[in-house]
């Protein structure tokens, strides 16, 4: 399609932006200038969130993406996963939860558009990186570098995806919603680490990119030394301070982390609403004009996709939409309104540059002028403790440490960072006896079992000299490699005797289990922060030949990192301490291999095996055995909300439902008894250790079902059990409710999209706002007061000055989504004149 051509359909077609409406199959011209991202001739101001395809399922797709819609979202940011399809080369795969094409078109329908990260290189905690294992096998061949053999491959799938979408039309300038692509992935992080070859590799990544036509920009992320036209940009907790490496380019900030991933063996972090909002205020107020949530919705490593090491199962990453798609709250109603705020001043961060005034020592402000007496301000208090009162424009203003108040008139402030008047989620109600399912699970005699084989269990294992490093020998076809030898000890010990030995292994991680004469003696396991482990452990031998079985386990392929494609794993050094002749290294002696455990091979995961001969069932149910199947049926809740398996009573292992892996587990890993906070300072720099919750408790103890993935009657669960747990503790979980509450003062900014810039302040009312999840109601009010409210949400008190108005708060709510109550003493009287007051509210919401 010629310039020309563009040109006039662009004159003809008619978008209705603001709000940012997408009319499907209009052909949409996107460039950029210094200052922002335009489209079709206009600048925008866009506000983004990561949701990442196949960490969800396409059933939940178009409820996840109205949501973000809702929260105030104009674009879905999302990776591109290699490794998935194309697991093998030249084979690709594009269904279930892979349908690339069907996720972009979903968005594409709710009205949003579309950031296509395609790398191929994704990080994302994902496993290899997002690299299919095939590459690495490819001989000569080095990973993100100046490599024939690699930029061959790199460029074939990116020509793949790019011509997939083409072919879809969803491409902005074809009428679809992709106004951006993104090549590599933060490279700039270790480019330093491949020389020259790294130098050379991002001009021709670069060159390569934009050699496939898209029509919309593409962008590098934390790429200092992008090329022109490539645009790099900022991931970071903070991106106030980032600027683009070309003043014709604009400041764009691809992830703002909403919080952190989980690992296991590690506390959960999570990130205050009041410091991302912060940040984000932050970013818009010294020139940002595309800010993007990483993530918006984490979801779900379902099957072996977890990257490492030791990447928990869940990836809900503490993101304004949790694992399971429900609304967390105050999240992300505080960056909705957030949202707003900024979406009233987008004509005047569009129209100049900033104005920036010093108001004190770490106190700012900048001004963004359409004309002389039209005006926004942002007023930004960064310090990390000292709250401050500033004068601004004739006016003073009160700023609480560590926030950023907006005026988008220059006069009246309508949201400030610091102040969360949005609602709190404050504890879920879930429902395990709405099922019999559960009383089936606690039943032994429902339970099948079969015990897994020690060792080399096939006539296809072989024999090598040495240990085997483990990705390269197991090809990540299985989480398992065994390593078995023979020792003979004869001439140590008197026939018919037995004696002790200490037997000492090393493995680059990323754990193992340690059998001898086919008996557990140990267990040895790694951390996410350092895979490798030691491990020493007193064991026996008898007179003659004894076995030595070891049990490598992967969780998750390296992701991350310079070379990270040729991390190892997998056992290294074997020595036996307490022979005759001193100490024996077992390293460099015959090992038999074996890949993978028999009950993979023979798919006991798998529906079409749930009647097999091979489950054993009897009265007496076996728990805490090691290396262990457990089969039993289940029958799901009623309803429609998503599901959770409760594992807490297990160790680690691995859980299907009807044949579909809902992922590792590893409860028996404890996070570390201290660190942890219940009510953590916002104020201040943010990292992942900053703000943490569950110390002494498993990373994960639930575990999500996607309710498509069971049926009306019976399910099939297996469980593979590594360590030893008991299955007969384990529950099935559903969400039949939630209790809400919020406080809002006389005092607090009006909600932004009730913001009119001709009236007076004062006649803007300030209101509590109450959001059930979609589908479930208000049936309860727990709590109403006007006045002066004492404690928070949870432990509301009446104060001196008190006037009960639930019977009005009920008129409004009871039976409704969602509610609005303006906080007005001509409703609800004035029962302490001259003095300020709040409206507190706690409510039940049910299905």
């Amino acid at each position: 399609m010629g310039s020309k051509k563009v040109r006039v359909i662009a004159v003809l077609v008619v978008l209705v932006f603001e709000g940012y409406y997408w009319e499907k199959g209009h052909s949409t011209t996107v460039t950029y200038d210094h200052k922002a991202l335009v489209i079709d001739g206009k600048r925008r101001i866009l506000q983004s969130g990561s949701i990442h395809y196949p960490r969800s399922t396409p059933e939940m797709w178009p409820d996840i993406i109205k949501k973000s819609k809702e929260g105030g979202l104009d674009v879905i940011e999302t990776y591109v996963f290699w490794n998935y399809h194309e697991p093998v080369k030249g084979k690709y795969y594009f269904e279930g939860r892979f349908d690339l094409v069907r996720f972009v078109k979903t968005v594409q329908e709710a009205g949003l558009l579309v950031h296509l990260r395609i790398g191929p290189y994704a990080c994302a905690e994902w496993n290899y990186g997002g690299f299919p294992v095939w590459l690495h096998f490819i001989p000569g061949i080095q990973f993100r570098t100046t490599n024939n053999l690699f930029k061959k491959e790199m460029k074939l799938f990116l020509a793949k995806i790019v011509g997939l979408m083409k072919d879809e039309n969803l491409f902005a300038s074809q009428g679809g919603p992709i106004i951006l692509a993104q090549v590599e992935n933060e490279y700039g992080n270790v480019e330093g680490s491949y020389g020259v070859g790294g130098e050379l590799y991002v001009k021709w990544a670069a060159e390569t990119a934009v050699n496939l036509n898209t029509t919309v920009p593409w962008v590098m992320c934390t790429q200092h030394d992008a090329p022109d036209p490539i645009i790099n940009t900022c991931n970071g907790f903070y991106c106030d301070q980032f600027s683009p490496n070309s003043p014709s380019k604009p400041k764009m900030w691809t992830e703002n982390y909403s919080g952190w991933f989980l690992a296991f063996g590690n506390a959960i972090p999570y990130r205050p609403a009041e410091d991302l909002a912060f940040a984000v205020a932050r970013f818009f107020e010294t020139g940002g004009t595309f800010q993007n949530y990483y993530m918006y919705f984490g979801g779900t490593n379902f099957g072996r996709t977890a990257g490492g090491p030791l990447v928990a199962t869940s990836y809900d990453y503490d993101a304004p939409i949790d694992e399971y798609g429900y609304i967390r709250q105050p999240k992300w109603s505080h960056l909705r309104d957030l949202h707003k705020a900024i979406k009233l001043c987008e004509e005047h961060l569009i129209s100049s540059d900033p104005i920036q005034v010093q108001l004190g020592t770490n106190l700012e402000a900048h001004i963004y002028s359409k004309t002389s007496n039209d005006c926004v301000a942002f007023l930004a208090n960064y310090d990390s403790s000292l709250d401050a009162n500033v004068t601004f424009n004739g006016n003073s203003y009160f700023l609480p440490a560590w926030s950023v108040s907006i005026l988008p008139d220059c006069k009246n402030v309508i949201f400030n960072t610091a102040k969360v008047v949005a609602q709190r989620n404050l504890q879920v109600i879930s429902s395990a006896h709405a099922s019999s399912a559960n009383e089936l699970l606690r039943a032994p005699s429902a339970w099948s079992w079969y015990k897994e084989k020690v060792g080399i269990w096939s006539n296809n294992s072989f024999v090598e000299s040495g240990l085997l490093e483990h990705i390269d020998t197991t090809k990540d076809t299985s989480d398992y490699l065994w390593y078995t030898t023979s020792i003979n000890v004869e001439e140590d010990i008197m026939p018919g005797k037995e004696k002790d030995y200490l037997l000492h292994i090393e493995s680059l991680g990323h754990a193992a289990l340690v059998f001898v004469n086919k008996r557990l003696q140990g267990f040895g396991y790694g951390n996410h922060e350092d895979e490798s482990f030691n491990l020493t452990k007193k064991i026996t031998f008898h007179h003659g030949n004894n076995t030595l079985d070891i049990l490598s386990m992967m969780i998750g392929l390296q992701n991350y990192g310079p070379w990270f494609d040729v991390a190892g794993a997998g056992i290294y050094s074997v020595i036996l301490s307490g022979l005759m002749d001193g100490k024996n290294d077992l390293s460099y002696g015959e090992w038999s291999y074996q890949v993978g455990l028999e009950g993979e091979y023979l798919g006991l995961d798998k529906i079409s095996l749930a009647n097999s001969s091979l489950w054993t069932q009897g009265t007496v149910l076996p728990v805490n055995h090691s290396l262990i199947w457990y089969k039993v049926t289940i029958l799901a809740p009623e309803g429609k909300g998503p599901l959770a398996l409760n594992l807490a009573s297990m160790g680690k292992g691995q859980a299907w439902v009807n044949g579909q892996s809902i992922g590792r587990y590893w409860t028996a890993y404890l996070s570390p008894s201290t660190g942890c906070t219940d009510n953590c300072d916002y104020r201040g720099t943010f990292d992942p250790y900053k703000c943490l919750k569950d110390c002494g408790q498993p990373a994960q103890s639930l575990y999500h079902i996607p309710r498509t993935w069971v049926h009306p009657g019976e399910n099939l669960l297996v469980l593979h059990e590594e360590l030893g747990g008991d299955p007969s503790k384990i529950s099935l979980l559903t969400r039949t409710g939630q209790e809400i509450c919020a406080h809002v003062s006389e005092a607090d900014p009006p909600p932004a999209d009730s913001w009119k810039p001709n009236q007076e302040f004062n006649s803007q009312i300030p209101e509590v706002r109450l959001n059930c999840e979609q589908g479930w109601h208000i049936n309860m009010i727990n709590f109403a007061s006007f006045g002066t409210p004492r404690g928070n949400c949870g432990t509301f008190s009446p104060g001196i000055c008190h006037v009960n108005v639930t019977s009005i708060v009920q008129q409004a709510c009871i039976g409704q989504e969602r509610c609005a109550i303006p906080i007005s003493t001509t409703k609800f009287g004035d029962p302490c004149p001259q003095v300020l007051k709040s409206l507190a509210i706690e409510a039940l919401c049910s299905a």
